[in-house]
């Protein structure tokens, strides 16, 4: 049997998400982002294309570093306003059944208890549908927004966040057992205590002592995302992850991620295929390869450079007013930024100039854009997947959610045609459709695993650093 492809939303809760200016578009309903009917139209779309999840990107930070200031992220809409897409998921899983909901969430500004809470609630809510996306932060803008001075350092940030981890499976995994809900009415007995205990992380960064607030969800661990690429996200990946976001428009430079997380995942005592990776990607696909491409022509008079150019900066931290557009990308390395995204840009095969990555990251950000009829998107995802080793891909789009339409009425049924694309969803929760039947809950190889209680003297691993 060939193997299936995989495709996910991808998303944010804001006007403007990778492709800057496309909200000026008159098929384009980006303006409706603070509704809830658009976000119910999106699920039911993607739902109705068979889409494995949406993946809703957040940050507190706004972009700030262009020109050392925000005015050029503010006029253009690049990612602010931007709201909170915690607040999305019930909504959205209300009107499916089936679709995966992740939500973004760093581990950098808050306790681990209250989110550990939020996201019982949700996978209660979803019914085992809800994944977290854990990100460390990158902006120095979102400490100063919680009151710190800067952000900690890129390396210093995973070793908190493998710390944190540490703290929510505690909660989420050792707190209560499956037999502390009774249910007695005759008794009277809702829980049993015997079956609950108080969790004691003291660790470097964060205290807890306290029962979980939430008993047992379909999931206990929501279905957990990543995107680290540096070489420290990449180990924290291969220790935490279910599944990996990669954002590469070289394939050969994406078959080595995938090659070397998995690798990784193997030395810390994982199945390498417990990780699923989906490279970001956007399609522009027309009934013809002619009207794709006059589709993509009419798509790219609405890029909005300056916007492109506020985000780029966001993320790299590298001031880009300071270089003229026809100036080499520039290969300064800072600490607090999505240094993955300098590597992929100044190591490339040619040196990319600043003006030619707003050209390609205009529409859909720094994945490929696929442009052409269903059979020569469909053609151009099973090459990616064949020559990379990925599992699908993170659907990014031009105009939305005409994007995300246009693929699960042309796309998918060509690739239903060739037996690479479900017909039909499997049962159960997020992590039974992405794993199998019967998986419901985190393999015992997962490191969440050594916080439940053992079989014999149900005494959970400590959570402590």
């Amino acid at each position: 049997m060939p193997k299936q492809i995989q495709v996910n939303g991808f998303a944010i809760f804001s006007p403007v998400h990778l492709s800057p200016g496309l909200w000026r578009h008159p098929d384009d309903r980006s303006l409706d982002f603070d509704t809830l009917d658009y976000w119910t139209d999106v699920a039911r779309i993607l739902e109705a294309g068979k889409f494995d999840s949406i993946f809703i990107a957040d940050g507190i930070g706004i972009h700030d570093v262009y020109a050392g200031t925000a005015d050029a992220a503010l006029r253009s809409g690049a990612q602010i306003p931007k709201l909170d897409p915690m607040l999305l998921v019930s909504a959205m899983a209300h009107v499916t059944e089936h679709l995966g909901i992740g939500v973004t969430a760093p581990v950098s500004y808050e306790p681990p208890f209250t989110l550990a809470r939020r996201f019982s609630t949700l996978d209660h809510l979803t019914k085992g549908r809800v994944a977290w996306n854990i990100v460390t932060g990158y902006s120095n803008a979102a400490s100063r927004a919680v009151g710190r001075d800067n952000i900690m350092p890129h390396d210093p940030r995973y070793d908190l966040a493998d710390e944190f981890l540490d703290a929510v499976y505690a909660l989420w995994e050792g707190s209560w057992d499956d037999e502390a809900i009774v249910v007695d009415p005759i008794k009277g007995v809702i829980a049993d205590p015997h079956h609950i205990r108080k969790v004691h992380h003291h660790g470097a960064h964060f205290k807890v002592d306290a029962i979980h607030l939430a008993h047992p969800s379909p999931q206990r661990t929501p279905f957990l995302f990543q995107a680290g690429a540096s070489n420290r996200g990449k180990d924290f990946a291969a220790r935490h992850a279910e599944a990996v976001f990669l954002g590469e428009h070289s394939k050969a430079r994406t078959a080595a991620n995938v090659a070397e997380t998995r690798a990784r995942a193997r030395a810390f005592g994982r199945d390498e295929h417990d990780i699923r990776f989906y490279a970001l990607t956007t399609a522009i696909v027309a009934e013809t390869r002619v009207a794709a491409e006059a589709k993509y022509r009419d798509y790219q008079r609405y890029i909005d450079p300056k916007g492109s150019l506020a985000l780029l900066s966001g993320w790299t931290g590298i001031d880009l007013s300071r270089y003229s557009l026809d100036d080499p990308f520039p290969t300064v390395k800072k600490d607090n930024a999505v240094t993955s995204m300098i590597d992929s840009f100044s190591r490339s095969e040619r040196p990319w100039t600043i003006r030619e990555i707003i050209e390609h990251n205009g529409i859909g950000g720094r994945g490929p854009v696929i442009v052409g009829s269903p059979a020569e998107v469909a053609d151009e995802l099973q090459a990616w997947v064949g020559e990379t080793g990925i599992d699908g891909f993170n659907l990014s789009y031009a105009v939305t959610p005409g994007g995300y339409q246009d693929f699960a009425e042309l796309v998918v049924p060509e690739l239903q045609r060739r037996g690479v694309y479900k017909t039909e969803y499997a049962p159960g929760t997020l992590r039974e459709k992405v794993f199998g039947t019967g998986r419901a809950r985190l393999p015992l190889s997962h490191p969440a695993a050594s916080f439940r209680p053992s079989a014999a003297g149900r005494t959970p691993k400590a959570a402590s650093a």
